[in-house]
């Protein structure tokens, strides 16, 4: 498996690998924070960036897909959201995540949800929020 991690920075995959023989179904994470590595490592396309903004359906589903294709893997998770204090907007509050699961054979899947807390607990609930249903992907 790989993920693919904006606001959370590398949670997911770090928690995945504190697992003793993680290296056995791990790959590999692609930390892109930033939309230029969206762009750059995971192939998201800085149009779909442009009209719907890094926090959005169409750019999770696009990071899961980039992230299987360019990993070749059989599964991957990603997130992109606002984990605040500051960059919320009424349409996007601070707390805002798309998640999004991607994988051979599988129907890319995604969804929006709006956790509550300070950034650690943002961040903490996404990564929660990725691993479980990527047990229910895989299930």
């Amino acid at each position: 498996m790989a993920t693919a991690e904006s606001c959370t920075g590398g949670l997911i995959a770090a928690a995945c690998t504190e697992l003793a023989g993680s290296s056995a179904w791990f790959d590999r994470g692609f930390v892109t924070y930033s939309n230029q590595a969206k762009t750059d490592l995971l192939g998201v396309d800085a149009d779909l960036i442009a009209t719907h903004g890094a926090v959005s359906e169409p750019v999770a589903r696009a990071m899961a897909e980039g992230a299987v294709q360019r990993a070749g893997v059989q599964i991957a998770v990603a997130v992109t959201g606002i984990a605040g204090p500051t960059g919320g907007t009424p349409d996007k509050p601070v707390g805002t995540v798309w998640l999004a699961w991607a994988g051979q054979g599988l129907h890319t899947r995604a969804v929006r949800v709006c956790f509550d807390g300070d950034r650690a607990r943002i961040r903490a609930q996404t990564c929660e929020a990725a691993l479980s249903g990527l047990i229910q992907a895989l299930s």
